[in-house]
């Protein structure tokens, strides 16, 4: 049993799929991985997302210190920027071999439509 963040898994796979599991998150870090992006911009590269899926997502992946929201004040209207952190960092390797399996089974498996 592991304990992280006050949270029990029963393998280390589990701890890993608990932080980056489901529909969204892997797709929301694969998007961060070259540049900060605002919500907007994250938005228009994920089609079928809701702003509420999105912003909820978003808050969990900072919440578990993966990205970190930005907000910049400076000069009127409000900007609000995500980035991975140095821990979301150490997730690249992972989100390309992600991306590259996908891109194998889209190439040896898919269907076409019509």
């Amino acid at each position: 049993m592991y304990i992280v963040k006050g949270k029990k898994y029963p393998c280390c796979t589990s701890v890993t799929m608990g932080i980056i599991g489901g529909k969204w998150k892997t797709v929301i870090l694969f998007h961060l991985i070259d540049k900060p992006l605002r919500y907007n911009e994250l938005r228009k590269k994920m089609f079928g997302v809701t702003e509420r899926t999105l912003s909820l997502q978003l808050k969990k992946l900072e919440e578990d210190g993966i990205v970190q929201r930005k907000v910049y004040t400076e000069k009127p209207p409000l900007k609000v920027e995500y980035s991975l952190t140095d821990f979301g960092k150490t997730l690249i390797p992972l989100l390309h071999a992600i991306a590259e399996w996908g891109d194998y089974v889209v190439e040896n498996y898919a269907e076409t439509e019509g």
